[in-house]
């Protein structure tokens, strides 16, 4: 049996790959700042809370980390934990900057000091990219970051490919876009239209507030994008993979497609431009061919059809 350590468990994304590794046999040691503190509300949801073995570490502790790989000996260690918001970055860019660059650094030293042959995932950002001169995006295209958020993600990537070619560690990284499901925080933009939405539909709410709308972003559905991840370690060499649908849709046309769908009048929405990030990327869609040549991963979704799963799966859960 092969055991993985996740960092951030118990978001969007740790709540799926962790569904996928106990899918394949895996034991898996979740990590969280508190486990008495922590909400699991994502693995509950997933039925899985009591298959996952949850451990406090502060990542920003190196002993702390090498006291838990040592005990655990992982096979493979995939990091998902970070302060991910972009909003947010601008408002604590120095515990945003801190936190996303120490805690991949001791992950990595601790592997180095510890096991070698570990194989450690890094979960990079297309937000590293920024300010775009051509697309679509590649894995050659080079980096303009343009939030606190972004500038650590890049230290952080660069961090990760430095171990590999000076101590020739297993470590890579998934440079994933946007990617969706009914268990995104509800602070991220489609979740935020969708639930809005519904809340009007019952009466909870006259309307809803959105920032700048203009902007054209590369989505996905999350528990396909973190098969990715998975396959990135099943390789015999570690490299940096670009996880995308391969279009862009304006955020606009996202939120006009749900309210119709719903049956919402499009005047309830809002321009808060209190909303509006200081510096923005435009337009931004990659392409994913090398992952899905080297990975063999397959990816067939528009981004509409991924609305419609998240609404249907919404209006299950929803409470009236």
């Amino acid at each position: 049996m092969k055991t993985a350590i996740i960092t951030g468990v118990t978001g969007q994304d740790g709540a799926y790959l962790s569904e996928l590794l106990l899918s394949k046999g895996y034991r898996v040691i979740g990590l969280v700042r508190s486990v008495t503190g922590s909400k699991t509300d994502k693995l509950e949801y997933l039925g899985i809370r009591n298959k996952i073995e949850l451990n406090e570490c502060d990542l920003q502790d190196l002993s702390q980390v090498i006291k838990i790989i040592s005990s655990f000996q992982p096979d493979e260690i995939y990091n998902l934990a970070a302060q991910s918001s972009v909003s947010l970055s601008f408002h604590q860019p120095i515990g945003t900057i801190q936190f996303n660059i120490n805690s991949v650094v001791n992950i990595l030293e601790a592997i180095r000091l510890v096991n070698p042959k570990i194989k450690f995932y890094q979960a990079s950002s297309s937000e590293m990219f920024g300010k775009i001169e051509m697309l679509p995006i590649t894995e050659e295209t080079k980096f303009h970051p343009l939030s606190p958020y972004a500038i650590s993600k890049v230290a952080a990537h660069y961090i990760t490919i430095n171990y590999r070619e000076s101590y020739g560690l297993f470590a890579c990284c998934g440079i994933l876009f946007n990617h969706e499901s009914y268990l995104r925080g509800s602070n991220f933009f489609v979740k935020k239209v969708i639930t809005g939405a519904l809340d009007i539909v019952h009466g909870k709410k006259e309307f809803i507030e959105l920032g700048q709308l203009d902007l054209k972003r590369d989505f996905g559905f999350s528990k396909k994008y973190v098969e990715a991840m998975w396959l990135m370690l099943q390789q015999d060499v570690a490299d940096e993979f670009l996880i995308c649908s391969g279009t862009s849709v304006y955020l606009k046309d996202i939120a006009e497609y749900v309210f119709r769908k719903l049956n919402v009048p499009l005047d309830t929405i809002k321009i808060n431009k209190t909303f509006f990030r200081p510096t923005d990327i435009k337009d931004i869609y990659g392409s994913s061919e090398k992952a899905r040549t080297q990975l063999n991963w397959n990816y067939d979704l528009n981004f509409y059809q991924v609305i419609d799963l998240l609404i249907e799966e919404e209006l299950m859960n929803y409470e009236k």
